[in-house]
């Protein structure tokens, strides 16, 4: 089912009071960890470094709902959700988040601190698995995996491998293809096989830029409308430094372009029985729409919100009309899927 892009506009009745009040609230951890949440590391299985997470305390009222756990995209920290988190936080939500095995403070594979690398994706799905597991012994249920982009790929793998079991799945902007969009993910990754073999595939595949492809482009241009919530992501590196992460590695997008054509596999997500939200916008510079659409459509029980121009590629940080009607979007899934499973 995709959610008609006219309700990108809120109507009468979308937002109560509490909402915006809650929203008003949640805006102050935009730059600060809120009081009472927990910063601490985890060690996995695939690898002696410590993998940093975060944890806001579990809801005791009534009125609490479970557990989220969200994940972070390519080259992200925890730092610049805050404010989503402390929202579903307030909204009832014990929430936990997890920076990805070498990214932000759980180290780096590269050749040096800012170029992202990884070895293979199954490094990564690998510790979700371990974590999941951990996570969900101690976490009231019912239990929300959400991600975004490459943590939105990474989340609907590990769900269609069968190693996590969430009541319900939110993924904003997945990473389910990179452009150029128009070639086939196999070709894409043919030229990167090509590419990595001549030379160290830990070399960074671009300069300046956050785009997963073969042509990159300007980073202020692909991530978010709102000014302020985008410098929030330069306040925290200039008060954290070594979260700071530059371009990928070729083999990161060598390595991205297997876990996509696997995942694109005859079957794989025919077989995902859990409820599954996509958000995504139609002319995102980042991750293909047209494979975030095939997506929804092969997903049994799959629901897509779609963007136009107004959004770009972090949903979930953009201007208050377009994160609002997410989050409001988010909420409703949510209360009909994961707190009737739960």
């Amino acid at each position: 089912m995709t959610i008609p892009a006219t309700q990108n506009k809120p109507e009468p009745g979308d937002f109560s009071p509490s909402f915006r009040e809650i929203a008003q609230q949640a805006a102050k951890a935009r730059r600060a960890i809120p009081e009472g949440v927990v910063e601490s590391f985890w060690t996995g299985p695939s690898g002696p470094e410590p993998l940093r997470r975060i944890d806001w305390p579990q809801v005791t009222q009534a009125e609490a709902r479970g557990s989220i756990l969200f994940l972070p995209g390519r080259g992200d920290s925890y730092e610049k959700w805050l404010e989503t988190l402390e929202q579903w936080h307030l909204e009832g939500w014990a929430v936990s988040s997890i920076d990805w095995r070498g990214q932000a403070l759980s180290g780096r594979f590269g050749l040096d601190a800012t170029t992202g690398h990884v070895p293979d994706f199954n490094l990564w799905i690998e510790d979700l698995a371990a974590f999941w597991s951990d996570w969900v012994a101690d976490r009231p249920g019912p239990h929300v995996l959400i991600g975004h982009s490459m943590g939105g790929h990474l989340a609907l793998r590990a769900v269609a491998e069968g190693k996590v079991k969430p009541d319900s799945l939110v993924l904003s902007a997945p990473m389910l293809g990179i452009h150029p969009a128009w070639i086939a993910p196999g070709v894409l990754h043919a030229v990167a096989r090509g590419i990595v073999r001549f030379g160290d595939s830990r070399r960074p595949a671009w300069k300046h830029s956050e785009k997963p492809e073969l042509l990159p482009q300007a980073r202020s241009r692909l991530l978010t409308h709102d000014k302020g919530r985008y410098a929030d992501e330069d306040w925290w590196r200039s008060r954290r430094p070594g979260i700071a992460m530059g371009p990928a590695s070729w083999g990161w997008i060598e390595r991205a372009l297997a876990s996509i054509c696997l995942l694109d596999r005859k079957a794989m997500l025919e077989a995902v029985q859990v409820p599954v939200l996509l958000l995504a916008t139609r002319h995102d510079g980042l991750v293909s729409w047209p494979a975030i659409r095939r997506a929804a459509r092969r997903l049994p029980h799959a629901e897509l919100l779609a963007y136009g121009h107004e959004a770009r590629h972090e949903i979930l940080r953009e201007s208050d009309p377009i994160r609002d009607r997410a989050l409001a979007v988010i909420r409703d899934f949510l209360n009909r899927t994961a707190l009737v499973r739960g």
